[in-house]
């Protein structure tokens, strides 16, 4: 059943009209399904049938009226409530009803910029009108409802025509329209519409005319001109405007775009957002990283929320804003002659047309915040997007989104959907280095992919060939209209003199991430200048922010600067600004500083001395070399930085013929190669360094290395060879530091060969040394070897004491390494003296201090003690775990003395698991080791279970 007023009043069950007769039933009707689910009073009804000549019986009329309704309905649809009545059906059955839902529903969707959802349901409002409404219906209530309804119908008749005008969609027939401007001469709104219509239909006359017939109307029945909306709609019609247009402008999408995922759904969060001011979005970031493409990506996918229109402009080669001006308003409909001539009355000009629209603009490859911000649209209906490669922090309100290189993951699918065909899967790793090479950068990654496309004969492992050369890397990347080189040629635009100077340096330099200090040192420059060069880098994208005051070139941008440097820079100025950069880092290295910022910039350091080897600089580098190996805060086992800077540096000392820093060189090989237990290679090392030593006459650096061969000898079990050498050297010594450490290698050389009450004397003199020179670390040091003296002896009270303010003092100096070895022998002198179960946890704490630090013998030595420790707790099971890994690590260390010592307690453990073959073949094997290599161990009875009187005789 459905209830229709918007026309003559009817009712209809499917396609039977339901006949009630009459005016008067008419209009009870009609009063009731206007207001449909409401309850109409019942003086309300008498009013609108009746008006003011309501007969006396008129209650008991309203019955029998409704009653007769009722019969020709043949359903109780009108109901008596509340001293009236109400029409109890849905809503949706009274077309008067739908009409008001759909015009609400469509001024939401236009006022949300939904244009098409609009246009549609204020065509279907429209469609519900038969003819004048209330047709039947008699009476004043009836007259002032039909002009209610009919300023209704008009009011969407005038929302109809605001879509049509933004979108171009169809509209009623300029018959109608006309026909309803001159129904209602007083709808401003209505006349403007129709005449901009008109205009846009060519019938620029009639459109004049009608303008004028309303002026005419209001002057001579009003008194009053035109308001602004009729007289903006006669402007246009003169300028040759009718209507804003709904510009499309925005380039093509790329179908390949990979990668971005996150910033482009940032993106897209923030374009369609509600906001109460206008959203603006600018992506910057370095020449290549695809921040155009990004925006175009982002753009389309939010297209639809812009309905009215995407203006799109590139700025990199725009000299003033106003050119763009004069574009967007062309593509808004402004003709040449309605061009404003002032530039500020076109900007807003401009901001008007677009004002309440949904407009995107898209501003790419922006210069700067000046050249942008008469672009701007300022209605919180519109959005601009604008890239840029400096960022573009002045604009305010602005969300910035940062865009940097691709990863690896995202490059290589990249790389795949340009070249497809399976070429990238086929060669994953020479896929990769292509990556890598072109610096996981989009424009290359882009270009390199064209010219696999270009050459179907060229596999990526001939690509990666051809870029590996860094002196055709830039020419490589090149295809058509793109190349990497011209791309980073735009950012230098505008960069001062010493900022491109300091390009050049820096480029030329390469290098991993720096500090602003290093820029100085490559110009010569202050420090302050210096900061100011690195700003303007930054700030032109040419630099990247690597975190924590340091700094980084792109892999790319470091070839373009290097190119530039070769064509521009004097190579001898260039080869002073490496000197003033080593000399710079062995300054640094001198001071106090923290170990992470060490950490942090030791890649730099390796770089600085093979860059200095590469340009022939040898003395720079063994000079910064030594530095390095002598400065505190690469003490913690940094035996890359090391291996690397003396390697390449002695390799330069070699082909310039520098014998002393070959010397030097050698010697700290050796030095190294002790330090990581390569024993044989550090003797070796020593030899060679003697050697060189010897060529140039110094004998005090021949001495010098005696001293420390002599502990090389020593670890290796080469116990008389070394007490020989250390006392051979010992006369020759004049430097307090060098004859301390000799005396302190003669008592550990004595320890070991059992001739203690020797050691011990050798020993105190090494201390006595120390506490002059004020070097408590080394104090410590001989402290602990002067516990382990007295421990052999049988002293365990001594040893103790001595083991434990060893302990104590490392501990405060913060030393991690050697406070590992000092836990180490105080553990056993509380294992000797019976208390096991305290010095657990610390030993575990010291064996997980030494494998942080790649110490093999410490591990070795951690695990035997451990062992011995399980042992003199009763557990020879887990003993014989732990002694077994000792001894792997002695063989891989070919330390066969030191293998004795734990397969000599791994004898013991056999023995008390029951295991007397296994016993027998540990012991025999650990006493010839003691014999051949002369220990002390040699002359002792066989040990017995930890914790008898005679185990302090084992280390």
């Amino acid at each position: 059943m459905r209830f229709q007023v918007l026309g003559p009043v009817e009712v209809r069950v499917g396609a039977q009209r339901v006949g009630f007769g009459g005016a008067r039933p008419a209009t009870m009707l009609a009063v009731l399904a206007t207001v449909v689910g409401e309850v109409v009073g019942m003086d309300e009804i008498v009013e609108a049938v009746w008006g003011s000549r309501s007969p006396r019986n008129a209650r008991a009329a309203v019955h029998t009226n409704v009653c007769a309704l009722r019969r020709a309905l043949a359903a109780d649809v009108i109901v008596r409530r509340g001293g009236g009545y109400l029409l109890d059906v849905p809503p949706e059955q009274v077309d008067v009803w739908e009409f008001g839902s759909r015009a609400a529903r469509g001024r939401k969707a236009l006022g949300e910029h939904r244009h098409a959802e609009a246009a549609a349901e204020f065509q279907a409002a429209l469609a519900l009108w038969r003819g004048g409404a209330l047709g039947g219906a008699t009476g004043a209530w009836a007259d002032g409802e039909r002009a209610r309804l009919a300023d209704l119908r008009l009011a969407v008749v005038e929302d109809q025509l605001d879509v049509a005008a933004t979108t171009g969609l169809a509209v009623a027939p300029v018959a109608e329209l006309v026909a309803l401007v001159a129904a209602n001469p007083l709808r401003e709104r209505l006349r403007a519409q129709v005449v901009l219509v008109l205009s846009r239909l060519g019938r620029q006359a009639e459109a004049l005319a009608c303008y004028e017939e309303g002026r005419r109307f209001l002057a001579d029945e009003l008194g009053v001109d035109p308001g602004p909306e009729l007289r903006e709609a006669h402007r246009r019609v003169l300028a040759g405007q009718p209507a804003v247009t709904s510009p499309a402008q925005l380039p093509p999408d790329i179908a390949d775009f990979a990668g971005r995922e996150d910033e482009l759904a940032r993106l897209c969060r923030r374009l369609t957002g509600t906001s109460d001011v206008m959203q603006l979005v600018a992506i910057s970031g370095q020449a290549g990283t695809g921040k155009s493409t990004l925006a175009v990506r982002a753009a389309h996918k939010v297209r639809e929320r812009y309905p009215d229109g995407q203006l799109y402009a590139s700025l990199r080669a725009v000299r003033e804003p106003g050119e763009v001006v004069v574009r967007f308003l062309h593509a808004l409909g402004v003709s040449d002659a309605a061009m404003p001539r002032c530039q500020d009355e076109r900007i807003l000009l401009y901001r008007s047309l677009v004002a309440g629209r949904r407009v995107l603009v898209v501003l790419d490859d922006a210069v700067d915040e000046r050249q942008v911000r008469p672009l701007l649209p300022g209605s919180p209906t519109c959005a601009c997007v604008l890239t840029s490669r400096a960022r573009p922090s002045a604009l305010e309100g602005a969300a910035h989104v940062e865009l940097g290189t691709l990863d690896e993951g995202e490059s290589l699918v990249l790389l795949d959907r340009i070249v497809g065909a399976g070429r990238v899967a086929a060669e994953p790793g020479f896929a990769r280095e292509v990556v890598r090479l072109c610096g996981r950068l989009p424009l290359a990654l882009r270009i390199a992919g064209a010219r696999l496309v270009s050459r179907p004969d060229w596999s990526p492992g001939r690509l990666a060939a051809r870029l590996r050369e860094q002196h055709r890397l830039l020419d490589e990347l090149v295809i058509g209209d793109l190349e990497v080189r011209g791309s980073l040629a735009l950012s230098c635009t505008g960069l001062s003199a010493r900022a491109r100077a300091g390009l050049r340096g820096l480029g030329w330099f390469g290098g991993p991430d720096f500090e602003p200090w290093l820029a100085a040192a490559l110009l010569g420059a202050a420090a302050q200048d210096a900061d100011d060069v690195v700003d303007e880098l930054v700030r032109a994208r040419l630099l990247d922010v690597a975190g924590a005051g340091r700094y980084r070139l792109h892999d790319l941008t470091r070839t373009f600067g290097w190119e530039l440097a070769e064509a521009e820079d004097v190579r001898q100025d260039l080869l002073d600004a490496v000197e003033r950069v080593a000399r710079g880092w062995s300054r640094l290295l001198a001071l106090p500083a923290t170990q992470e910022w060490f950490d942090a910039g030791q890649a730099a350091v390796v770089h600085t001395v093979e860059r200095a080897c590469e340009l022939g600089l040898a003395e720079v580098a063994v000079r910064l070399t030594v530095d390095v190996c002598a400065s505190k805060l690469a003490a913690d086992n940094k035996f890359s930085l090391r291996w690397q800077t003396h390697s390449v540096a002695l390799d330069a000392a070699v082909r310039s013929g520098d014998v002393p820093g070959q010397a030097e060189l050698l010697a700290g090989l050796g030095w190294l190669r002790r330090e990581q237990d390569r024993l044989d290679e550090a003797a070796a090392y020593y030899e060679r360094s003697m050697q060189k030593y010897g060529e140039i006459g110094d004998s005090g650096a021949i001495t010098a290395i005696k001293v420390m061969l002599s502990e090389v000898l020593r670890e290796r079990g080469d116990l008389a060879g070394a007490l020989d050498l250390v006392t051979a050297a010992l006369p020759d010594l004049d430097d307090a530091a060098l004859t301390a450490r000799a005396w302190h290698g003669r008592g550990k050389a004595l320890t070991e060969l059992g001739r203690v009450p020797e050691a011990v004397g050798a020993l105190e003199r090494a201390r006595e040394a120390y506490l002059r020179l004020a070097e408590p670390r080394e104090v410590a040091l001989v402290e602990r070897s002067l516990a382990i003296a007295h421990r052999a002896a049988g002293a365990f009270g001594t040893a103790e004491r001595l083991s434990d303010r060893a302990l104590r003092t490392l501990r405060d100096l913060g030393d991690r390494h050697m406070t590992a070895y000092a836990v180490q022998a105080w553990a056993k002198v509380r294992i000797r003296l019976g208390g096991p179960d305290e010095v657990h946890d610390a030993l575990q704490e010291a064996l997980v201090t030494c494998r942080g630090l790649q110490d093999g013998f410490g591990q070795a030595l951690l695990l035997r003690t451990l062992g011995e420790l399980e042992l003199a707790r009763g557990r020879p099971e887990e003993a014989c775990r732990l002694l077994g890994l000792s001894l792997q690590w002695w063989d891989a260390l070919s330390l066969p003395l030191w293998r004795a010592r734990s397969l000599r307690d791994m004898a013991e453990a056999h023995r008390v698991l029951g295991r007397p073959a296994e016993a027998g073949r540990a012991r025999d094997e650990a006493r010839a080791l003691f014999v051949r290599h002369g220990s002390r161990e040699a002359r002792e009875p066989s040990p017995h279970l930890p914790g008898s009187q005679d185990l302090h005789r084992i280390l």
